[in-house]
């Protein structure tokens, strides 16, 4: 396969900058479709196992002796070593060759992910599901590079669209496959679910990929100025973004420091990113248009993605009393329906413009969210129904397309570079947005809450009323003590304040969550046609 050499300013690239497995001339169809088929399946487990384990985090954090607060670590330890080595694979790749690479962090994925079922506790836990994330970290922008690298032009949006389903099928299906294996069958199985498809995984991926040298030279002339920088500034971000509400954000002198040493590891990454000669990755990539604009897009779509799978848990726990197990009946048609469509985007992509398929998913996305802006106390599973299927529609049809006009016109040496970035993005959008969202949560609670606390005086008839009958109430339901009974009245009234403010907190978060897709859909209609880029290669 011929590639151009050009980048966004015209300057050519002589620096190869991941390992491609193998040109496409040079391998079966058979075994093509077996490296992409494997390699994505490794990136959909890696994903699930991010909301698989939320979904079960109290009872994890019960069997383990973990408090509240400290349990999670459980998840935060996984982001942050799957953040860290998503940009540092490319390079790897290259250092250890592709199939050596991926099939040792297969198989290290698959190790972990049995040894965390044995954590007896929270340091054990941490550590573990540490090392699990930076293998199954590898797993993501590997299958990513191979589809671009891999298949022919033609083929890419089928391999596009089976990467859409870690993307995208996995956060949604996640809570549902763990609230019923924790249910019905004990936490541990959602770390043994892994076995199965991990098994099939590398023996897909031993059979199609082909041996190729180590170059462990290259470890002797790594970016490691800008490897260094930016593990230290991407863990301290990340931790920033999973611990700030906790903390109080700025209130917290260990947020302070953390978000000091964030900013400045990461300014200094950029720096010398852009100055060496062989950078660990190529941010130029980000002034070509297309690129730059997808990579907004899709941080935004990584937002509203991994938000609204934090969002609706929490209002299904917190307002509908709902269990792991019911919650994941109600995400599961976020994903059932993606199951069925995602198959179907590369032929639509053929008879429709990309830019408009891709137009259509975010304004679907975000009108789903809009449908929930009006919620009430009896808004549960039944009303979440209709939002949930456009939201899966939505997402279906978005990052298909979306992925190939992105990275239409990146060059094969330039493939890991891409991949790193997208992904890197999409999974630090949904770092920001849930981040953002406990915060703008818990703050509009507290203004509804005060707002509807101001409203609630003893010296309004209708509230003096409210109270009497209540006191009735409980009188009439063994309290024999008036004053016991009209302070049980009070607090059930303060509950119901509390809980109408929670209410409208939620509404106001997937208000929220939908105008940050009218920014995504806004940023998409700067796209090109792939056929109108400038300034970037072909294959």
């Amino acid at each position: 396969m011929a590639t151009l050499q050009i980048a966004a300013n015209g300057n050519s690239l002589a620096r190869p900058d991941a390992a491609a497995p193998a040109a496409p001339a040079a391998m079966s169809p058979l075994r093509m479709w077996a490296a992409v088929v494997g390699s994505t399946l490794g990136a959909f487990m890696a994903v699930l196992n991010i909301q698989i384990v939320n979904a079960s985090l109290a009872d994890i954090q019960g069997a383990i002796g973990a408090g509240t607060d400290d349990g999670g670590w459980i998840s935060t330890s996984y982001l942050i070593a799957e953040i860290v080595v998503i940009p540092l694979s490319a390079w790897l790749a290259r250092v250890f060759s592709v199939r050596n690479y991926l099939l040792v962090n297969a198989i290290l994925f698959l190790i972990f992910s049995v040894a965390c079922a044995f954590a007896a506790n929270l340091q054990q836990m941490i550590i573990l599901r540490a090392i699990q994330g930076f293998s199954g970290g590898v797993l993501i922008p590997m299958a990513f590079t191979i589809i671009i690298t891999l298949l022919p032009k033609a083929k890419q949006p089928i391999g596009l669209a089976l990467f859409a389903l870690s993307a995208t099928f996995a956060p949604a299906i996640g809570p549902t496959i763990g609230g019923y294996l924790t249910e019905n069958w004990g936490w541990e199985y959602i770390f043994y679910v892994n076995l199965v498809p991990g098994a099939l995984m590398v023996g897909m991926l031993w059979a199609s990929l082909d041996r190729g040298p180590m170059n462990l030279k290259l470890l002797a002339k790594g970016d490691w100025p800008g490897i260094i920088t930016m593990a230290i500034g991407l863990a301290a971000l990340q931790t920033v973004l999973e611990e700030g509400n906790k903390e109080d954000w700025f209130g917290s002198d260990f947020i302070v420091r953390l978000s000091v040493i964030a900013a400045v590891s990461l300014t200094l990454f950029l720096i010398i990113e852009l100055k060496t000669a062989q950078p660990l990755l190529n941010l130029r990539l980000l002034v070509r248009r297309n690129f730059g604009f997808g990579i907004v897009a899709n941080f935004l779509l990584g937002i509203a993605l991994y938000g609204s799978v934090f969002v609706l848990p929490i209002y299904l726990t917190r307002i509908q009393g709902y269990n792991s197990e019911q919650i994941g009946m109600v995400l599961a048609w976020t994903g059932i329906p993606q199951l069925l469509l995602i198959p179907l985007v590369p032929r639509l992509m053929k008879r429709f413009d990309v830019r408009l398929l891709i137009i259509i998913g975010f304004a679907l996305f975000a009108a789903s969210n809009f449908m929930n802006v009006h919620m009430t106390g009896d808004y549960a599973s039944d009303q979440l129904f209709w939002p949930n299927i456009v939201r899966a529609i939505g997402q279906a049809l978005v990052f298909t397309p979306l992925s190939a006009i992105a990275t239409a016109g990146i060059e094969q040496e330039n493939a890991g570079s891409a991949s790193a970035l997208f992904n890197m993005m999409r999974n630090l959008g949904g770092a920001v947005g849930i981040a953002s969202l406990q915060t703008f949560l818990s703050k509009r609670e507290q203004f509804h809450s005060n707002i509807l606390t101001n409203s609630v005086s003893v010296f309004e008839d209708a509230t003096r009323d409210r109270i009497a009958r209540l006191t009735g109430y409980f009188m009439s339901h063994g309290v024999s003590d008036q004053a016991l009974a009209s302070h049980k009245a009070v607090v059930a009234i303060a509950l119901k304040i509390r809980k109408q403010a929670n209410i409208m907190a939620f509404s106001d978060t997937f208000f929220l969550l939908g105008v940050a897709l009218v920014v995504a859909l806004l940023a998409s209609l700067l796209l090109r046609k792939p056929g109108q880029l400038s300034g970037g290669g072909a294959h």
